[in-house]
């Protein structure tokens, strides 16, 4: 009897106009922006690929090691087609130097330059199946039971030898069964464009595969919805207007009303003068270290002469904020001085002694602002994806970005491998004892050979990790689509004909 429901429940929903409607309106939105988002994603790809030739080309005309500020360049994601989560909206450039903590707060920005490819690339695959997928399970389940009790045809069926709770479960399987056809065969097409134009591996095909999954949860949490709306209503028009009002108020009220309500707690400006005092507290000690070291060296009262001899400049001011200034500001010496080789053993002994402590005075501001990010921001960011996810449109892009791995987590593996990446070049400089040698500051000698420092590399989480950060936004779609299965049944078998 079960088959015969379901069968019957099938050929229902696919001749109706709403499945011919859900399929087309799919498959056309997702085509149409797949090719717009593959189209970006390769003109991003070509402008990380020439700015990482313009790096490796600057740094092999640095002479010294002090001029050698290194540039790092995140590449673009491929499956941030499918959701791009933050992976166009923080930074993907970065510096590596001594002097300086990569993170991704000071990352600056390099991708496409046509607006119009970079207006439409932002509604992602994940975006269309958010709006559209989510408003057919609602209008598929309205009338599910509305419906046949509106119509009297649901007296008839329960006056055969079956149960509700199976009158339900053939409903739902023949309902998911012809929504998960515009779904599979959008995905279809999408990955026919991807292939064509990117190389997929073996573990990307398992996240994509990931996202299906979570979709799948998505769309069924939504058809649950308004079939719980149906059994719990006897009027297919006042089923319908609530199925809208949901939809409506989950997908568009919700979302954007939690982003404009939710604001960091305290006073912004307290913490950050307080973060901003204690970053220059760090400095200021820096600077008693140097002034300390200048007196015993005894050049501190010829602290111009000795700058002028050696060509370059000294400079001490800092942002005490973002820390983005260099505590020693030098430049290639182009013109030796006379009084240059009487000055070269004070600056071997200068440059040994400070910059190693400008490195650890780096650090040590790093971990107060750092504190001061996490409390400004972080924990707000972190409020805000928690009161998010009491819709299930927060709870479906939280899983589907961890998927794809342009959630924050995913971004921050870059800029954590950055800071490993400045950690093995400190660890080069102080092999090379190039702080205490001569071509820290002058090239006159020749310049300094590259081809020994260390390469940077990265690569993205595997796809343990991203299941790992997806699975409890994933448990918790399952849950809720557990949950609300069981009430349905509940209300159901209860309800009057």
């Amino acid at each position: 009897m079960l088959k015969t429901l379901i069968r019957r429940e099938l050929l229902d929903n696919l001749m109706t106009f709403r499945f011919a409607a859900v399929l087309l309106i799919t498959l056309l939105l997702v085509v149409v922006n797949t090719v717009v988002l593959v189209q970006d994603y390769e003109q991003r790809l070509e402008s990380y690929n020439d700015s990482v030739k313009r790096h490796q080309q600057d740094l092999r005309n640095s002479k010294t090691y002090s001029t050698a500020y290194l540039f790092i360049d995140r590449a673009p994601n491929p499956l941030s087609i499918f959701n791009v989560g933050l992976d166009k909206r923080l930074g993907n450039l970065i510096g590596i130097y001594h002097g300086f903590m990569p993170t991704l707060w000071d990352a600056q920005m390099h991708g496409t330059d046509n607006p119009f490819i970079a207006f439409f690339s932002s509604i992602d695959i994940v975006f269309v199946f958010e709006v559209i997928l989510s408003l057919m399970g609602l209008i598929f389940a309205y009338d599910a039971i509305a419906g046949e009790r509106e119509r009297g045809t649901l007296r008839l069926v329960l006056a055969q030898p079956i149960g509700r709770g199976q009158i339900l479960l053939a409903k739902y399987i023949s309902a998911m069964a012809c929504l998960l056809v515009p779904l599979i065969l959008s995905l279809l097409f999408a990955l026919l464009f991807l292939t064509r134009s990117m190389p997929l591996s073996t573990a990307d095909f398992l996240r994509i595969a990931g996202i299906v999954f979570t979709s799948f949860a998505y769309l069924s949490l939504f058809y649950l919805i308004g079939l719980l709306i149906s059994v719990a209503t006897r009027r297919t028009g006042t089923a319908l207007m609530l199925a809208m009002f949901v939809w409506g108020f989950l997908i568009l009220v919700y979302p954007n009303l939690i982003r404009a309500t939710v604001n960091p707690g305290g006073d912004i400006q307290a913490r950050v003068k307080t973060a901003q005092n204690q970053i220059q507290q760090v400095l200021d000690e820096y600077e008693r270290e140097r002034q300390k070291f200048l007196e015993n060296e005894g050049i501190a009262g010829e602290m111009a002469e000795f700058s002028k001899a050696l060509g370059f400049h000294h400079q001490a001011g800092v942002d005490p904020v973002t820390l983005t200034s260099y505590i020693e500001n030098m430049s290639v010496i182009s013109e030796i001085q006379p009084d240059f080789e009487k000055y070269v053993p004070v600056a071997k002994r200068y440059y040994n002694f400070v910059e190693p402590l400008v490195t650890r005075t780096v650090e040590k501001a790093w971990r107060v602002r750092k504190q001061a990010l996490n409390d400004i921001y972080v924990k707000q960011a972190t409020t805000d994806r928690i009161l998010l996810k009491l819709s299930p449109v927060g709870t479906y892009d939280a899983a589907t970005q961890a998927w794809a791995g342009t959630d924050l987590p995913g971004l921050r593996d870059f800029f954590e491998a950055a800071q490993r990446y400045r950690k093995a070049k400190i660890d080069y400089l102080y092999a090379k004892n190039a702080f205490a040698s001569r071509e820290w500051f002058v090239a006159d000698k020749g310049a300094v050979d590259w081809s020994t420092l260390p390469t940077f590399t990265f690569q993205r989480s595997d796809v343990g990790t991203n299941a790992k950060r997806a699975l409890p936004d994933m448990f918790l779609l399952l849950i809720c689509n557990l949950v609300l299965f069981m009430l349905i049944v509940l209300i159901f078998i209860k309800s009057e004909v």
